[in-house]
């Protein structure tokens, strides 16, 4: 028992017996009875309190016990992180360094550590950034490729690391944050740019010269005029199309397309986008030919649907031979194919894995300027595909022509 409550007990003990001296019974018998339990009740806190320390106590004793040594939880730290770790000392030696840094270099934590960074690497930027650390200069961020199997672009941001006596840095520590996506991004949205300009500029140019012979004076000229407006009609028609078709693949691609799939008879589809297309054929010579088999039916968006084969219908006509054919046939199996094919000159193999790509042609000679495309169809058709569930792939022989599969699941079952 504590002194505490040794004190507190012979206090109340004491005034026990001065109220028991009273005459009156009945007040000494309350007073009595009123200052045992005062006295229990003071006990039985003053013993919670010493338990509820003692516990706090002793969860504060096994929180001691289950802490991390600090050498472990900083080399998990630097071991878990995304971007390269390279700390090197006053002679550019390795001191340390993580597995991001080791897949950088292309090597292995025993071949990095205790290594000369210019054993390291041949990089003259990478050198230059931590000897400028080594003399004090803290550069903001140097940009890095390296070369290997694959082209990869680092951030590099170096810290001078002072020595304990303040003589000037004792070491630098690099940080190597990778950046191939963002600089990929980059590189497209320019690519992107400069052919949507490209594709404006053309006709645009065009609209603008005959403006201005129709204003010099060619409007006296009915015949002419009638064929300087009827140029400038087709140049305007191309650029309603080439931004109706920039504002649907980017609907597609940012989700903001909602399909409505069901079950469509398919021969009928095929036989309305040829029947668009007719005109365009019998200019050119083209024959198109049906060869989907009555009563096939397949599960899409039938707009959709439509629009993919009439892009892979009309891109067939547009880079065929004179008098070539096109044509549209149908195979079950795991999953439904519709094939759309010409007898064209074909498509070198070295172009096929970027034919889906915006704005890409085989050929420049045979761009939008002569066959009247935007470069985009192809690119609309493989991201309705993929809407789908599916997908579209391309097979082609030179001098013999080409075939795009539409690839469509089965619906699943319930």
């Amino acid at each position: 028992m504590r002194k505490r409550q040794i004190f507190l007990i012979t206090g109340w003990t004491v005034l026990t017996v001065v109220f028991l001296l009273i005459p009156s019974s009945t007040p000494r018998l309350i007073f009595a009875v009123l200052t045992a339990l005062t006295a229990l009740v003071a006990i039985f806190v003053s013993n919670r309190k010493e338990r509820l320390g003692e516990t706090v106590n002793t969860q504060l004793e096994k929180t001691e016990r289950v802490s991390f040594p600090i050498d472990s939880l900083f080399e998990a730290t630097i071991d878990s992180m995304h971007e390269g770790l390279l700390v090197v000392d006053r002679d550019m030696r390795v001191v340390a360094s993580n597995p991001v840094a080791y897949r950088l270099f292309g090597t292995t934590p025993r071949v990095v550590n205790q290594q000369r960074l210019t054993e390291l690497t041949r990089n003259p930027e990478i050198y230059k950034a931590f000897l400028d650390a080594l003399r004090g200069v803290e550069r903001s961020s140097v940009k890095v490729d390296t070369v290997g199997p694959e082209r990869l672009v680092f951030e590099l941001r170096v810290t001078p690391l002072p020595s304990e006596n303040g003589s000037g840095p004792n070491g630098a520590l690099g940080v190597f944050i990778d950046i191939t996506r963002t600089e990929h991004l980059e590189s497209v949205r320019q690519e992107f740019l400069s052919n949507v300009s490209h594709e404006l500029r053309t006709p645009l140019t065009s609209i603008l010269a005959f403006v201005e012979t129709l204003e010099t004076g060619a409007l006296e000229d009915p015949e002419s005029s009638r064929r300087f407006l009827s140029i400038i009609r087709k140049n305007a028609s191309r650029m309603h199309g080439l931004v109706d078709e920039l504002l649907e693949l980017t609907a597609i691609e940012g989700g903001n397309v909602r399909l409505r799939v069901a079950e469509v008879e398919l021969r009928p589809l095929v036989d309305e986008s040829i029947a668009s297309l007719a005109a365009k054929a019998d200019a050119q010579g083209i024959r198109i030919h049906n060869q989907v088999p009555e009563h096939i039916k397949v599960y899409a968006d039938a707009r959709r649907l439509e629009r993919m084969l009439m892009n892979l219908i009309d891109n067939g006509i547009k880079f065929n031979k004179p008098s070539g054919q096109v044509t549209i046939k149908h195979e079950s199996g795991s999953r439904d194919r519709i094939i759309v094919e010409d007898n064209g000159d074909g498509i070198p193999q070295h172009h096929l894995e970027r034919l889906f790509e915006r704005f890409y042609r085989v050929d420049r000679a045979r761009s939008s300027d002569n066959m009247g495309g935007t470069g985009l169809g192809l690119a609309i058709v493989k991201h309705l595909a993929l809407l789908h569930g599916g997908e579209v792939t391309v097979a082609s022989e030179l001098e013999k022509g080409t075939s795009f599969t539409i690839h469509l699941p089965h619906p699943r079952e319930e």
